[in-house]
């Protein structure tokens, strides 16, 4: 399954991340007190379930024989105490029924799962 490493060292909140053999940033913007030198937390969350239900809802087009144009997943994180993410699809190509059957399955990707579910996280010293 997957795997990964974050480092973070002196520079305000800067973090080097490698997951699966490929490297990213991630920091805080400025507003917050960082330099805005990458991907901050909750945008790195959203990028995880967009790639997941774009990857996906391309996989289910493809072997039913789709003739899906193009797939944009739109996602916005609301809330403080209580958050919530809305998802918009727009999809070119396909008919309202093939429309409605992609987002029924986007209800159901992994990474979607995986959020509405929880996830236990075990936090141990190395």
């Amino acid at each position: 399954m997957a795997q990964g490493v974050a480092r973070i060292g002196q520079d305000r909140y800067r973090t080097e991340i490698e997951v699966g053999g490929r490297a990213i940033v991630a920091d805080e913007p400025p507003a917050l007190g960082g330099q805005g030198a990458g991907f901050a937390p909750y945008d790195l969350l959203l990028a995880s379930l967009g790639a997941c239900t774009a990857i996906t809802l391309r996989m289910y087009a493809d072997r039913k024989g789709w003739p899906m144009e193009s797939l944009e997943v739109g996602l916005r994180l609301h809330g403080v105490e209580e958050r919530r993410i809305a998802r918009t699809l727009t999809i070119a190509g396909l008919d309202e029924d093939q429309k409605a059957r992609l987002a029924d399955i986007a209800e159901r990707t992994p990474v979607t799962l995986t959020l509405k579910n929880g996830l236990p996280i075990d936090t141990r010293l190395g």
